[in-house]
């Protein structure tokens, strides 16, 4: 219990770091970071329950002032801008994430690890993005989606990222991986 308490807490230090990768803020006002390869190591690597819990603890931290995010923001008002959907879809994409890698234990780990990154770190994610962008930005939902369709290579990228860099930890430490423990 113990020590999976200090890899969620490791996993929400880990999104705070990858904050300090130098972002790309687009026209629409969300910015391109590397926090979104952070929320789906926390599922890949910690499982559905454990990555979640890594990123509302994250999110709690942003929430109190931390300035955590990407560009150095936090506090209530992020959970009011243009970003706030992805906030919110945050540990769900974790969660989902981390529950396909649990579910397919006969595939390859970095098999599992990807299509668990892609499918909660991008539609689960940006369902959640693009309602919220809709709403702050007065869009429609189909114009909000738009807004977001540069980031999806990025977010592809970044999903094999996190995939590679899930193998690579089962492979030199396997008790770390819990989502296949």
């Amino acid at each position: 219990m113990e020590r999976q308490i200090t890899l969620i807490a490791l996993f929400a230090a880990l999104i705070a770091v990858l904050g300090l990768v130098p972002q790309f803020t687009l026209a629409s006002g969300v910015p391109i970071t590397a926090q979104g390869m952070g929320i789906m190591l926390c599922g890949t690597v910690l499982g559905a329950k454990r990555g979640a819990l890594a990123v509302l603890l994250f999110l709690a931290l942003v929430a109190l002032g931390l300035p955590l995010l990407a560009g150095g923001r936090g506090g209530l008002g992020v959970f009011v801008g243009p970003t706030t959907g992805f906030l919110i879809g945050f540990p769900i994409a974790a969660f989902v994430a981390g529950w396909i890698v649990e579910r397919m234990r006969n595939t390859p780990i970095l098999t599992a690890a990807f299509i668990g990154a892609v499918i909660g770190g991008i539609p689960v994610l940006y369902v959640f993005g693009v309602i919220g962008m809709s709403i702050t930005l007065d869009k429609t939902l189909v114009e909000a989606a738009l807004l977001v369709t540069p980031f999806i290579p990025g977010d592809l990228i970044k999903a094999g990222l996190a995939a590679a860099l899930t193998a690579s930890l089962l492979k030199a430490r396997p008790a770390s991986v819990l989502s296949r423990g």
